[in-house]
């Protein structure tokens, strides 16, 4: 009976101490699952604040590149400006060479034709004085014909002496007015004397 007792007595103590274990384990079970809940809530608190400073990065990031962009688009703006300003000169530039182009080619042809005509005109010149040379030696031959009779009219007359050289112009005008004044001496002479 006391070795039962005792045994009772052990048994109630592990029951107790078991019951103490228990609650302890239910307690520390429960302090963990408050220790775990709070590790998940600050664990999800701090991936939101993560996800958070990331987005605040990535907007950062993307301002920046915006930034960027914007800089670049105004600079390819100016650069757009600048390309069309030169593009308007030259277009302007060419528009004014073009129309020097055409005036010279006006100019040209202006000067083709004034030239045309005037070659034109040479050509007529030139078959003109053809003409009048032609003209002109029929003249001299004629005229050196009609000289050439003269001088022998001239000086075939009764006291004449042919010409030894070649006769002036001066020299046969002279002889020709001193036949007629010798014949106009003549014709006065028979005149008077009543002689037709």
């Amino acid at each position: 009976a006391g070795a039962i007792t005792s045994l009772h007595r052990q048994l109630e103590m592990q029951e107790s101490q078991l019951r103490a274990m228990k609650s302890e384990k239910e307690m520390l079970q429960k302090r963990l699952r408050e220790r775990d809940n709070q590790l998940q809530a600050m664990s999800t608190k701090f991936f939101s604040l993560k996800q958070e400073r990331q987005h605040e990065e990535i907007m950062v990031a993307i301002e920046k590149e915006n930034f960027n962009l914007r800089q670049v688009a105004m600079e390819q703006t100016s650069k757009l400006a600048e390309q069309s300003k030169l593009i308007h000169e030259l277009q302007k530039t060419v528009s004014e060479l073009q129309a020097e182009v055409l005036s010279g080619q006006h100019h040209i042809h202006k000067l083709q034709r004034a030239q045309a005509a005037t070659q034109s005109q040479v050509e007529m010149l030139q078959h003109r004085e053809l003409k009048t040379r032609v003209a002109l030696e029929c003249v001299i031959s004629r005229f050196e014909k009609y000289r050439s009779k003269v001088i022998q009219a001239t000086f075939s007359t009764a006291g004449s002496k042919p010409p030894q050289v070649e006769v002036t112009d001066e020299e046969l005008l002279q002889a020709m007015q001193k036949i007629i004044n010798e014949r106009t001496e003549f014709h006065q002479m028979l005149k008077q004397k009543g002689i037709k």
